[in-house]
């Protein structure tokens, strides 16, 4: 394949990076989702000349993500990532939800190219915006030989979509891969690695056929999530049961305290959810580390996951059927 052949593909889904305020001091008061991906692309030179296609997928807040974007972006990411021009295909995405989206592009797709997920904590109107850095990042490791898979790039860093996390609310640098660390950094557009880019291992938690199911459904079966905390009890759990007019409950996460412990009250109630055909899955509400499998664990561990992402996979393991 000829580098004159070479093609990336950039699609918009709105977020911050795309977002405006009234003023250019104005960090938190902006509204997302407002600038085009053209737009965006203008507002970086180094993207200038590259041939580059452009889609906007979708104009929206990430906080309100759902089922229709997230079929409309896998369907278009799937189709690109066949084209065999196509070395990569970039994402433009807010930051709340970012790490759901790239998890469920990385457990439906599996690719071999690589898809990458960028965004932004400042709006495009702010006094020193950072998606034009974080965009031309995205760019750069799009375009490095080594890459491949699902990542998300943001203040100069790249991480996995199966450990990243947003930690924190306001700083640029607001996302962490947790025990794993960072696959790499990219420093003046170039891109240095810290470990290895693509697990060769196979995962578990990826279904067979995963994408036609999820392109299919009406909506994702119903997983609620839930914390473990002091003084807990079970009712949430029991009006989640018998809860009217809603569709019937197929999963609960529970986020444990430490290493998977549940409040006893809590857990009579999950193991009452369990005896009614409810399917419970155990993270842990801790920012690093991991449930440590052990026999006396009272329920399914959800493999390593964040609770935010094992609700999405035990959504889809319940979809694949």
């Amino acid at each position: 394949m000829s580098l004159e052949a070479d093609r990336w593909v950039l699609l918009g889904t709105g977020g911050t990076i795309a977002g405006q305020a009234a003023q250019a001091a104005d960090n938190v008061g902006y509204v997302a989702g407002q600038v085009g991906v053209a737009e965006l692309v203008a507002a970086v030179p180094t993207l200038g000349g590259l041939p580059l296609e452009l889609e906007q997928i979708a104009q929206i807040d990430s906080k309100d993500m759902g089922l229709a974007v997230w079929q409309a972006l896998a369907r278009r990411i799937a189709v690109h990532l066949e084209r065999p021009q196509v070395r990569a295909v970039i994402v433009t995405h807010g930051t709340d939800t970012i790490e759901e989206t790239a998890f469920l592009i990385h457990r439906l797709l599996r690719p071999a190219k690589p898809v990458v997920f960028t965004c932004a904590m400042r709006p495009s109107t702010a006094l020193v915006p950072d998606g034009p850095q974080n965009l031309s990042d995205a760019m750069a490791v799009a375009r490095h030989a080594g890459a491949g898979g699902v990542v998300v790039v943001c203040a100069g860093q790249v991480h996995a979509a199966r450990d990243v996390a947003k930690v924190h609310t306001y700083r640029l640098d607001a996302f962490d891969s947790g025990d794993a660390g960072p696959l790499a950094c990219v420093e003046e557009g170039r891109v240095r690695e810290f470990r290895p880019w693509v697990r060769q291992e196979s995962d578990p938690l990826r279904g067979a056929n995963a994408l036609a199911p999820f392109l299919l459904a009406s909506e994702l079966p119903r997983v609620e999530l839930v914390t473990s905390h002091a003084d807990a009890g079970g009712d949430l759990i029991r009006s989640l049961l018998v809860m009217p007019g809603e569709r019937a409950l197929q999963g609960i996460v529970v986020a444990g305290t430490g290493n998977g412990t549940v409040h006893q009250a809590l857990t009579d109630a999950l193991h009452e959810a369990q005896a009614r055909g409810v399917r419970v899955r155990l993270s842990s509400r801790c920012a690093r580390g991991r449930v440590v499998p052990h026999p006396g664990l009272p329920f399914e561990d959800a493999g390593g996951l964040s609770a935010i992402k094992a609700r999405l996979a035990l959504a889809l393991d319940l979809l694949e059927g």
